[in-house]
């Protein structure tokens, strides 16, 4: 859905729900970055979605939707913030089993049989040295870990995840590839067999190596950029993305809300998993990887704001004790993506928040110029500046 927007000091973002625009004052020298791309929003192909939270008496949440340039149709690569939803209802799927013994923390067996997989048969980040789904879902959480997310996509499938998704009322998502790997479309159709075992070594359940045939691509010729690099070549022509994932910030932002406040949507658009799949989930989305134990990482590496990017952009400081924020980041092809439930308890300020931005000013693919540190990291935190003072100085009810 398109819609235009005339800025000068102040920005314009319209109620997905009621169809009301609501001004955003003072967007000028405070916020310069923020400025610039919301007036380039066609350059920076940025889209916004930005969601109020009040409170009934009994504490209910009631939601208010607002976006800015929001269009489902636009493809844009959604990097890493696939891992969400796919680590999700790898939860799901276990519940679904019934099976004894099997749980998000029993050993998980990646084997391969074809030359293009590659197994899984321990990981020296877990405490017993052993994958599980459950480690994979905490690096997944923690810093975005791309092997743990190729591993519960060859668990789940691709059927699995795209049919689910739909159902869930998500039909603006196509989850169809492992990520940094190079693996042709027919190959990402593949699965490799798993097995689960208990303590003793015993299996409690054996997958088979798996094939999908229905076939998920993009439509509407999805291609990005003028060029791109391939092989140490300079290809002048636009990357193809035809079947590469597809997430929109609609569709991202709802499973943020889902997971966050399951209760305000129906049965069949919910996540079915336990309340403590649930608090597992929401632990380590808003965990710092620094406060982790297995696996363990180094806090001057994997700082609180590695992947927490609203408001605190790239800061080494530690993000206040009152702040939780519960989200899932992205960055790939000069995008970069934040989904957020993010909260001060201090100052009693909520809300959610998930932007995508595009900057590759030279129009080339795969050649690692883009603007993250001039322009991509500084717009999240200064989107999320503004939007924690609107918090702080909107009368809620």
């Amino acid at each position: 859905m398109n819609k235009v927007f005339i800025f000068s000091l102040i920005l314009m973002i319209s109620s997905c729900q009621e169809k009301s625009k609501m001004p955003f004052e003072n967007i000028g020298d405070q916020y310069p970055i923020l400025k610039e791309v919301l007036e380039n929003q066609e350059d920076y192909q940025v889209q916004i979605v930005y969601t109020q939270i009040d409170r009934d008496e009994n504490l209910k949440p009631i939601l208010k939707n607002f976006d800015f340039n929001l269009n489902e149709e636009k493809y844009f690569y959604p990097a890493s913030t696939v891992k969400l939803p796919v680590a999700i209802l790898a939860l799901e799927w276990l519940n679904e089993q019934n099976i004894e013994g099997l749980t998000a923390n029993v050993i998980m067996l990646t084997d391969s049989i074809r030359s293009s997989q590659t197994h899984v048969l321990s990981d020296s980040s877990a405490q017993n040295f052993l994958p599980s789904i459950a480690h994979y879902i905490k690096k997944i959480l923690l810093v975005s870990d791309n092997d743990a997310y190729n591993r519960l996509y060859e668990l789940l499938g691709q059927n699995y995840i795209n049919q689910k998704l739909k159902k869930k009322g998500l039909n603006n998502t196509i989850i169809n590839q492992r990520l940094s790997l190079a693996m042709s479309p027919e190959e990402n159709r593949h699965f490799n067999p798993i097995r689960f075992l208990n303590t003793e070594g015993e299996t409690i359940l054996e997958i088979p190596a798996r094939e999908t045939i229905s076939i998920y691509k993009n439509t509407g010729n999805p291609q990005l950029a003028e060029a791109y690099q391939s092989g140490g070549e300079l290809i002048s022509e636009p990357m193809d993305f035809t079947f590469k994932n597809r997430f929109s910030i609609s569709d991202f932002h709802g499973v943020v809300q889902r997971i966050i406040f399951p209760e305000l949507f129906a049965e069949k658009e919910r996540f079915h998993i336990s309340d403590s799949d649930r608090e597992f989930i929401l632990k380590y989305m808003s965990m710092y990887p620094g406060q982790s134990d297995y696996p363990a990482y180094d806090s001057n590496e994997f700082y609180d704001s590695y992947s927490k990017f609203y408001k605190f952009g790239t800061s080494k400081e530690p993000i206040p004790l009152s702040f939780k924020i519960y989200n899932k980041t992205g960055q790939a092809y000069g995008h970069l993506l934040d989904g957020s439930y993010f909260v001060d308890e201090k100052e009693g300020v909520e809300f959610f928040v998930t932007a995508v931005i595009y900057v590759n000013k030279n129009k080339a693919l795969n050649d690692n110029q883009y603007e993250y540190d001039e322009i991509g990291f500084p717009f999240f935190e200064e989107l999320g500046s503004y939007l924690y003072k609107l918090e702080l100085e909107r009368k809620k009810k």
